[in-house]
């Protein structure tokens, strides 16, 4: 596995987890984790290829999305409970999971 790998997973869970949620409650703000996943997507050859600059603008777009879904939607998922709850749940674990292979990455360049 690789930061190239887990970028692509996390941005395919943030598109499809956005979606189902959208679909299910038909609320606007549900498409965020959409528009990141989706910006994370077009990232992906540039995070493939070890471009430092999309890399680093990737880091930052998966941290501030994970932060939000911590700080934000994570409180509100585990009052009302049901699917929305495993939903955010499934989509901050592909964050951490990417930003753990990030740094990896990082740590990895810094060490060549």
């Amino acid at each position: 596995m690789n930061a190239s790998k887990a970028n692509l997973i996390n941005s395919i869970s943030l598109i499809g987890f956005g979606l189902w949620g959208y679909f299910e409650v038909t609320s606007p703000t549900a498409l965020i984790p959409v528009g990141f996943g989706l910006i994370l997507l077009l990232c992906y050859n540039g995070v493939k290829n070890q471009n430092k600059i999309i890399a680093h603008i990737a880091v930052l777009l998966t941290l501030v999305i994970l932060l939000a879904l911590v700080g934000m939607r994570l409180p509100k998922s585990i009052e009302t409970g049901g699917a929305g709850l495993y939903r955010v749940l499934a989509m901050c674990a592909t964050s951490v999971f990417a930003m753990i292979y990030f740094v990896k990455s990082f740590i990895e360049a810094r060490r060549k």
